[in-house]
């Protein structure tokens, strides 16, 4: 499509080049299963609002809530009016709040009540009717998995997963995407039985963060980087995702699934994808898409898991000035449970450009802090014309890229230290974005739900690489499951003794951020 072609879908007064005006929302409602749940009142009430607050959805927007509960309209407004003013990252402001408060409805009933369905029908109808939202609705599941089969089936026998002429349907569901390959092929047919493939939104936030977006421009948008980003230059990469929080209430969700399948499967195989990809034709679902998926189908395994692999399970210690409990002494938690709150991988990208360079994979809970980063460290100058104790010092080039907190860019590389003596020593160079922006970036809940409302699908993986990921990680579950327990690794440190050693091997060490 030209520049400056007309759909009906857009404003024919405006090029879609023109920066000055945001992406706004068409007409549309949002139906939102599970509202009594942490997410919706953490993360997708707040975000529906700073979307509100910034003036990117429509005047007729409307929420729907679905529950099991004796609500009113007037009661689920309250709990989202709650919400928001705990949660929010913009300014509360009660013009913004009274205008989204009118569209607001409340609908009681469980996941097997077709009453409840053909009641929430007449309301996505009379919203139609009544708020203009033009029949144009998005179905958020903040709902465990095991529901998310008998929801669509009844948005389905409701006539709410169709859609009439120039109207749309679509679906949002959140992790976890089954918890192995096979389940996650049986979700996926239960899903897409109803709903399109390109109307259904898998959900990573992380994928939603501003500096996983700039990834992308790091690497394409200059030519200072992607000259060196291949296995002549590059020694390897390390992506970590680091909580110093425990399961925080949630051990009965926790236990069975463990470090790897909540984070490694998707989060850290979605950010090696990125890392990992080649140039794409155009930014475009379609096509960033079919890169992320070459990707994920050339990871390769170890021959031995067992060298190459690492988990553990947080014991009691100190987690800064707090004495914590142990995961096993957690309130709800299963004696003797064989879950893992810490898992570490190496794999390897088979492709011309990558051939050689492990990737190392780690998460953990209760580690010494919350960080999640992604650090490409480049080989060592073939040849240094400075003797061992002028570069004693030295270490190895890095580009660091930090996805949260401080979300930035670091670059690692060496400097004369000032003086009469030829020394050379680390320095740091910073990019932040509080620093070098005045806009602060917007929650990735706010980002991906504007998308899920625009249909613009690019930051949303599809079962393809849903299916690829399980793969990867389907082989190494089945190994730690024949294979002993977790290693317990003391709350407020690094991880166990084994994460260490599997680096150690291959004569590397981790990166304490």
């Amino acid at each position: 499509m030209s520049p400056t072609a007309v759909t009906a879908d857009h404003n024919p007064l405006r090029d879609v080049r023109d920066k000055r005006l945001p992406n706004i929302a068409g007409p549309c409602a949002l139906v939102l299963f599970g509202v009594t749940g942490d997410l919706s009142r953490k993360k997708v009430m707040p975000a529906i609002y700073d979307l509100a607050n910034r003036g990117l959805l429509p005047p007729g927007f409307s929420l729907v809530g679905f529950a099991r509960r004796d609500w009113a309209d007037q009661d689920f407004g309250q709990i989202v009016h709650d919400a928001v003013k705990e949660h929010a990252r913009t300014p509360f402001r009660e013009s913004t709040w009274k205008a989204l408060a009118e569209g607001i409805r409340f609908v009681p009933g469980t996941f097997d009540d077709e009453e409840a369905f053909d009641l929430l029908a007449e309301t996505v109808q009379q919203l139609e009717r009544d708020r203009g939202t033009g029949g144009n609705t998005a179905f958020y599941l903040s709902i465990p998995p095991g529901f998310f089969g008998q929801v669509c089936q009844q948005l389905e026998r409701s006539g709410l997963a169709e859609a009439e002429q120039g109207q749309w349907r679509r679906v949002v569901i959140e992790k976890p995407f089954g918890h192995d390959l096979e389940s996650a092929r049986e979700l996926n047919d239960i899903v897409e039985s109803v709903f399109a493939p390109d109307s259904v939104f898998r959900i990573d936030h992380y994928l939603g963060k501003e500096t996983v977006q700039n990834l992308l421009a790091l690497r394409f948008a200059n030519e200072l980087f992607e000259p060196v980003w291949n296995s002549h230059h590059i020694d390897h990469v390390q992506i970590t995702m680091a909580e110093d929080i425990g399961v925080a209430g949630r051990a009965s969700y926790y236990d069975g699934i463990g470090a790897a399948r909540d984070v490694i499967q998707n989060h850290l195989l979605q950010l090696l994808a990125l890392t990992a990809m080649e140039e794409p034709t155009a930014f475009t679902a379609q096509h960033l898409r079919a890169e992320k998926e070459k990707v994920l189908a050339s990871v390769r395994l170890p021959d031995d898991l067992g060298a190459s692999t690492a988990r553990g399970q947080y014991a009691e210690g100190w987690q800064g000035s707090e004495k914590v409990v142990g995961f096993l002494d957690e309130e709800g938690m299963k004696p003797g449970s064989t879950t893992e709150t810490y898992a570490a991988m190496k794999v390897e990208v088979d492709t011309r450009r990558w051939a050689g360079v492990p990737f190392y994979l780690r998460t953990g809970k209760r580690l010494g802090k919350r960080v999640t980063e992604i650090a490409v460290v480049f080989k060592r100058a073939p040849h240094l014309p400075f003797n061992d104790t002028e570069t004693e010092e030295l270490g190895q080039n890095a580009i660091v890229i930090r996805v949260q907190p401080d979300e930035g860019i670091t670059l690692r590389f060496g400097s004369k230290v000032p003086g009469a003596q030829m020394e050379v020593r680390d320095v740091t160079m910073d990019f932040t974005y509080g620093n070098s922006f005045t806009e602060k970036s917007p929650e990735a809940y706010e980002r991906l739900i504007l998308d899920v409302l625009l249909g613009a699908p690019s930051m949303f993986p599809r079962n393809e690489e849903v299916e690829l990921s399980w793969g990867i990680l389907d082989p190494v579950e089945e190994y730690w499951a024949a294979n002993g327990r977790p290693e317990p690794y003391p709350s407020g440190t690094w991880g166990p003794a084994s994460a260490d050693e599997m680096m150690a091997r291959d004569g590397r060490e981790w990166r304490m951020p």
